[in-house]
């Protein structure tokens, strides 16, 4: 069976699916990869200890966000569950909760709309149990042995993330904040500087600014603790910028 690699992409409010260019590179994206087993996706939108994961069944979406027209609300992704990834995750890591009435958040149904659009392949959401950048990157390894499952784990965020900040018109050049710090993570990334990303928050130009709160960079841990054992091969997929905010999305592995 292939090893799967491990992603870190920035999964967006669910407007950015109307952006023509964004859902083009993500289902080319998924296009470029081996067709997974299973898929583990770790969202920004869910923080629970202890360590949780969702729904094993079917079970209605989460729509974590208020204020957008209807249709947003009417999204469907009726991805089978992922019973047998549960159980291997609760091997790999004891003392999981299970919430069998959770379903997919939008930092998880979102991308994979795009990626996955006819939804065959079965999909497990886990949560983040603290936003400790050390401990989330312990996690991300001990989930590593998933990928020779055929798992492709995912950590969805957003590389900067300030909504308050945010551009209103979206032809407009980023500010300096979001492109210092996109850059910054980009080469502390594909450099494999661990240390450094694990420190961000005075090793990064603009931390603070670029994520007052840091659950949408947090993803990015585990996804690094996964691939902790290879660093090699990480490249950059997606880059650019929405609404000023740094869409880079990473491929490990």
């Amino acid at each position: 069976m292939t090893r799967m690699p491990v992603l870190y992409l920035s999964h967006g409010a669910p407007p950015l699916a109307d952006d023509a260019r964004w859902t083009a590179e993500l289902a080319r994206w998924s296009a470029e990869l081996p067709k997974p087993e299973a898929i583990l996706m770790v969202s920004a939108h869910w923080e629970e200890a202890p360590l949780s994961i969702g729904a094993t069944r079917p079970v209605p979406l989460v729509y974590d966000f208020w204020g957008f027209p209807e249709r947003y609300y009417t999204v469907r992704y009726d991805a089978p569950g992922a019973p047998a990834l549960a159980d291997d995750l609760r091997k790999l890591i004891p003392g999981v909760h299970q919430d069998e009435e959770r379903g997919l958040d939008h930092g998880a149904y979102v991308p994979l709309v795009e990626m996955y659009p006819d939804a065959d392949v079965p999909v497990l959401q886990m949560s983040m149990p603290t936003l400790e950048p050390e401990r989330l990157f312990e996690v991300g390894r001990s989930l590593a042995p998933l990928r020779d499952k055929g798992v492709l784990i995912v950590g969805s965020g957003f590389t900067t993330h300030n909504l308050r900040e945010m551009r209103p018109d979206p032809d407009a050049a980023p500010p300096a904040w979001s492109a210092e710090f996109d850059e910054w993570t980009d080469r502390a990334v594909r450099g494999g500087d661990v240390d450094a990303l694990l420190d961000f928050r005075a090793k990064a130009p603009a931390a603070r600014i670029a994520h007052p709160q840091t659950e949408h960079f947090a993803p990015l841990f585990v996804a690094l603790g996964a691939d902790a054992d290879a660093a090699s091969g990480r490249r950059s997929v997606i880059d650019g910028y929405w609404l000023g905010l740094a869409k880079r999305s990473f491929q490990f592995g």
